[in-house]
């Protein structure tokens, strides 16, 4: 059924929008994956830090009104991804970020945050040789990320995105699904997700197959509501599973692993880059069963052919969990600059036909 918010009439969802009827973004995409940056989101979203700002924005008319003025048809898609940029949590980071998606706020976001680094280095926000690494420090609500960019001859070459303490929190959960009952793993990147190898189903991560994997991370996402490992050990805010992670082992590359996956999250969004909190979690995952070794990479890559490396860069707890500390490496490319604008006469605010 598509998804359709309240008529806006003369009601409050879009009086902000009204107010200043021109929203202007930056998008990017990471490995395929949209992300569209709002630099002045044109609500106001209050907060003692990023993650309190996204507890905050999830029930705030105004801010959900803006999520969903860009993230719905006609002006985006039912994959779509962004972010609004907000202040950080105290002046040793350079930016704050919530990101959005058409169902909601969520705690994480990899890809976004290799375009927030590209982004900010190619506007000017933080200053960078034109030949060398530059820290972007971002808070979001998940903790503090850091996108490493690295620049050749004054232009990005890729990103190095250093995610939050990454762990496994239980393997081996049965889960009934439309091929039988199947075993997954949870482990936290930033998000919680579950993964699954195909080959347990029968299927492959391709695009000839994408119906039947939408629907079957959409099982798995639903099957864990109820778990105990859809609970964050200390912050009930990063509860719940975020997506399913889809893999297929490729064998080994003289460096490490390499899988291919997709990741199915929020309400069945499609995720066209590897997934950057997802591979951490895959990071975790592999590390903890011996599959990664620490003097390895993973090569991971997306449905669409979009690849991450992935590695450890040290050891640490969390939450009371043994833990990695993750870095992804991707590229980031700009595809425009855009203009939204409000017609107080349409009375179509948007909607999402998938």
């Amino acid at each position: 059924m598509p998804q359709v918010p309240p008529s806006t009439g003369s009601g409050r969802r879009f009086n902000k929008l009204r107010e200043r009827p021109t929203v202007r973004t930056t998008d990017y995409h990471t490995g395929g994956e949209p992300f569209r940056i709002v630099v002045e989101p044109p609500v106001e979203i209050p907060g003692t830090d990023v993650a309190d700002r996204r507890a905050r924005a999830i029930g705030d008319t105004d801010a959900d009104a803006l999520r969903r003025f860009l993230g719905f048809e006609p002006r985006g898609h039912a994959d779509m991804y962004g972010g609004f940029l907000v202040p950080p949590d105290d002046d040793r980071a350079h930016l704050g970020v919530l990101f959005w998606h058409k169902d909601g706020f969520s705690t994480a976001c990899g890809h976004g945050t290799i375009a927030l680094g590209a982004w900010a280095v190619e506007s000017g926000r933080v200053p960078a040789p034109d030949d060398g690494v530059t820290d972007v420090v971002v808070d979001v609500p998940s903790g503090r990320v850091t996108a490493r960019v690295r620049t050749v001859g004054g232009r990005v070459a890729d990103v190095e995105f250093v995610n939050v303490a990454s762990y496994v929190v239980e393997t081996g959960i049965e889960v009934a699904t439309a091929y039988g009952p199947v075993q997954v793993d949870v482990a936290y990147g930033g998000a919680l997700y579950a993964s699954l190898d195909v080959a347990r189903v029968g299927l492959r991560v391709e695009p000839a197959s994408i119906t039947e994997l939408i629907a079957l991370g959409r099982e798995v996402k639903r099957a864990l509501v109820d778990h105990p490992a859809a609970r964050h050990a200390s912050d009930e805010r990063l509860s719940g599973i975020y997506g399913t992670i889809l893999f297929e082992d490729l064998g080994t590359l003289a460096e490490g692993p390499h899988q291919r996956n997709v990741t199915i999250f929020a309400d069945g969004e499609v995720d066209r880059s590897p997934c950057g909190s997802g591979t951490a979690s895959r990071v975790a995952s592999l590390v903890a069963s011996g599959a990664l070794g620490r003097d390895q990479v993973l090569t991971h890559d997306s449905i669409v052919g979009s690849r991450f490396v992935a590695r450890v860069l040290g050891e640490t707890t969390a939450d009371g969990y043994a833990a990695v500390l993750p870095s992804i490496t991707g590229t980031a490319h700009r595809t425009g600059e855009h203009v939204f604008v409000t017609d107080p006469d349409d009375t179509l605010p948007g909607f999402v036909l998938r």
